[in-house]
């Protein structure tokens, strides 16, 4: 790809990028998976000969399936989903048939490490959290649950697999939920962070959720359990707000490879507490144990990468990242992400 006159980004080294007077390709590769991307035809096609010239080539044409994503174009934009990942799954677990659930988790339920009879077969549910773990990849609406379920691999008890068979039955009621990225959309990037607060009932660690949106269309998101234990509300919250502006500069220097142009990315947050430490330069007792995440959040502010706002936490959009909820909050979180059962025979 070197050789090509390609350039590799530093924040992604799969991807490569070259841009020419009359053309920019950029391609993603996967060990001996390829996709190219371009505005101009020509170029790709001179590109793939230049390319089989070196290696055995076959051109599968315009992209449609990838590893395991399932890719479709309209006038009005892209969709990706995993329908068939999900339908094998299903039919490997014998779960085609079962009652369809309206929610990924129960809200009511708490999990433990120590709580309900060990599996006899551990194997079994680590490569069904395992497999649902790559679902995630077009269905974020199940990535807090399938985050819990992670953390018992080590000893899974019955609990455990009965929440896995839950997400199950929930992916099918929605086997054709994905992703969709219209053709018409600005190049404002979007945030919404949220915490758990101690919301680990074994280590009292918080949970830090957030997604990212260029315009409405949902391109990154997480849910993962903070590596230490928060001592205040406002600390998890500021935690999650730290994780979400380092996930912003990284988004930010990926559209540079691009040559995307971006504005100040806008970071919504429902705690005013972690917004007064934000906007606060003087440390003091409350903040002085958090000194770097302080650091490189203000730091972020004052250079323009970011603008802070406050959201009330009915409208906080990741807050599905961070806890189970009920299926009418839950819903309606999901219509406003982008998420849409998309899948058309």
């Amino acid at each position: 790809m070197l050789e090509f006159g390609f350039v590799q980004s530093k924040v992604d080294y799969t991807l490569f990028t070259r841009s020419l007077a009359d053309s920019f390709i950029a391609i993603l590769v996967y060990i001996d998976d390829i996709v190219v991307a371009s505005d101009n035809s020509a170029a790709v096609s001179t590109f793939i000969h230049m390319l089989n010239n070196k290696f055995q080539l076959k051109d599968l044409g315009q992209l449609k399936y990838f590893l395991g994503l399932e890719i479709a174009r309209s006038e009005l934009g892209i969709s990706v989903c995993q329908r068939k990942n999900a339908l094998d799954i299903l039919e490997t677990t014998g779960l085609l048939a079962s009652k369809p659930a309206k929610v990924p988790m129960d809200p009511n339920v708490k999990f433990s490490k120590d709580f309900g009879q060990l599996l006899d077969d551990p194997t079994s549910y680590r490569r069904l959290v395992g497999r649902l773990l790559y679902l995630t990849i077009s269905h974020p609406d199940i990535s807090f649950a399938i985050q819990v379920l992670s953390q018992f691999m080590d000893k899974p008890r019955v609990p455990h697999l009965d929440a896995a068979t839950q997400v199950l039955r929930y992916i099918k009621a929605s086997l054709a939920q994905g992703l969709f990225f219209p053709v018409v959309s600005s190049l404002q990037l979007k945030a919404f962070c949220d915490s758990d607060w101690a919301g680990y009932l074994d280590s009292r660690r918080s949970i830090t959720g957030f997604c990212v949106f260029l315009d409405s269309s949902l391109i990154s998101w997480k849910s993962k359990k903070q590596t230490t234990v928060s001592r205040s509300s406002a600390e998890a919250e500021y935690r999650a707000m730290t994780s979400t502006c380092c996930e912003v500069v990284w988004l930010q220097t990926l559209l540079h490879d691009l040559q995307i142009p971006f504005e100040t990315a806008l970071l919504y947050c429902d705690s005013k507490a972690a917004l007064h430490i934000a906007a606060n330069p003087v440390f003091h007792e409350r903040t002085k144990h958090i000194d770097i995440d302080c650091h490189v959040v203000r730091e972020k502010i004052q250079s323009g990468v970011l603008r802070t706002f406050h959201v009330s936490t009915q409208h906080q959009l990741a807050g599905i990242f961070t806890k189970a909820l009920p299926s009418s909050l839950f819903q309606s979180l999901i219509s406003k992400m982008s998420i849409h059962n998309i899948y058309s025979p």
